[in-house]
């Protein structure tokens, strides 16, 4: 297999030129991060069950008619999405109160929020993502005004769509961080869902038990991290055949 050229690595996943001018090939690792990369590890197969879940709820939002980089997946851990200009801004919407939240404001985790709260964070590591508002974001040329305008809505609908999507399968979408990019095509530029959606970046509880069963596992030693997002992929009904362990098609070529 040629070997191709690496555009970007971050903590979870590498970006490799894609087949097509205007695509990227995203690979999917095992590698954990917590606390800003402070704390690291492997979570076995996590690159394999990302891939799948990010790629059926990717799919789905689509369906809602929320545009995303999304193509489709070439293999176990890879993927094709359109190349996009990452906005430098995390979107985060809270239904339940937990991690940060109930530190910042010392509120029980496990608290339903009287309403869903979105927050802005700078995307920057070496600054520990800083909290941002919507001035810092249009005074330093982020994202306009319309851009946040749009940023919300889409963020409000994802949330309201995945919500009652994890709750028919008993799992309560406590919440999650989203990334949007700008599309340039036909010379013209559309905002679209980035990134990846999985239990890496979406906090998700049992209804009945309150188990988690996502990367706070990873964070917190609670254990059976590798069982918690099998669990998810389960439900959802696309977990792996083979075991999440089972890579098929072309390896990456690093």
């Amino acid at each position: 297999m040629s070997r191709r050229k690496q555009v970007y690595e971050g903590k979870a996943k590498v970006l490799f030129e894609g087949p097509e001018p205007g695509t990227l090939v995203q690979y999917f690792k095992d590698d954990a991060t917590a606390f800003n990369n402070q704390k690291k590890g492997t979570i076995t197969g996590k690159g394999v069950l990302n891939n799948r879940i990010s790629e059926f709820l990717m799919m789905k939002i689509a369906e809602i008619g929320i545009p995303t980089h999304f193509v489709r997946r070439l293999n176990m851990r890879e993927q094709l999405v359109r190349q996009v200009e990452i906005i430098p801004i995390e979107v985060v919407v809270r239904n339940v109160v937990a991690g940060s939240l109930a530190k910042r404001f010392g509120i029980a985790e496990g608290t339903a929020l009287p309403r869903s709260i979105v927050e802005y964070y700078y995307k920057k590591d070496e600054l520990g993502d800083p909290m941002v508002s919507e001035e810092h974001i249009t005074a330093f040329g982020w994202a306009t005004t319309q851009d946040l305008d749009d940023i919300m809505q889409m963020s409000l609908r994802i949330n309201d769509f995945l919500s009652g999507l994890f709750l028919g399968i008993g799992i309560k979408l406590v919440d999650f961080k989203l990334e949007f990019g700008r599309l340039y095509q036909n010379d013209e530029m559309r905002l679209v869902l980035a990134d990846e959606i999985s239990p890496d970046n979406c906090r998700l509880w049992d209804t009945k038990t309150h188990e988690k069963m996502d990367k706070d596992r990873f964070r917190q030693d609670l254990g059976r991290v590798e069982e918690a997002y099998q669990e998810v992929a389960r439900r959802l009904g696309i977990l792996p055949e083979g075991g999440p362990g089972d890579l098929k098609g072309p390896q990456t070529v690093q």
